[in-house]
């Protein structure tokens, strides 16, 4: 917004989709969209990875979009490649090849991590209304707690609405996971 000449149509953010797939990613679609009716040039963003970590969404993506008319650029500014540039599509699929195996070797820790957490009964979770966790980490019912969890989920199951259910529980002062009578849908 600050460059003499160049107009800031939109800032497109999909906030915590995972850039593996197009899938779910309304934001990046609606760009490519808003890229064909001809309403953006020039596309900046933070890297490759933000883009897609996907080689053949990169490459197709990137590819597509130089062949409309007038062509779109991407700007990679963590790599300093520019897609409109002789000589840009290899430099883009080497790095694009790296952020896509990132991917995939994080995924993989991260799902062995969880698998042997939960095979020792340590679960990932938020503080959970109606359990406590002993001292090896495991969850345990509360039984007065457990009142509460069995009489929202009755109540939702008799069609009750979840924000009159909150409201109930907040009048009567009914604590939480977290301790406080703070109950929201």
């Amino acid at each position: 917004a600050r460059r003499p000449g160049w107009h800031l149509y939109k800032i497109y953010a999909d906030e915590g989709i995972s850039g593996t797939s197009l899938n779910h990613r309304d934001a990046f679609m609606e760009m490519i969209a808003d890229c064909k009716r001809h309403k953006i040039d020039l596309i900046i963003t933070k890297s490759v990875s933000r883009f897609a970590r996907n080689i053949y969404d990169c490459i197709g993506q990137v590819r597509m979009l130089a062949d409309l008319k007038p062509p779109v650029g991407v700007l990679f500014e963590t790599e300093n490649i520019y897609t409109l540039k002789e000589g840009s599509e290899m430099a883009l699929s080497f790095i694009a090849t790296l952020a896509q195996e990132e991917s995939r070797t994080k995924s993989s820790a991260m799902n062995l991590s969880y698998e042997m957490r939960f095979s020792r009964g340590i679960f990932l979770t938020p503080e959970l209304l109606g359990y406590d966790k002993d001292e090896d980490g495991r969850l345990i019912i509360n039984p007065e707690q457990a009142k509460v969890v069995r009489w929202i989920y009755e109540s939702y199951m008799d069609g009750i609405n979840p924000d009159i259910i909150a409201r109930r529980l907040m009048e009567q002062g009914v604590p939480g996971c977290m301790g406080e009578p703070k109950w929201t849908v």
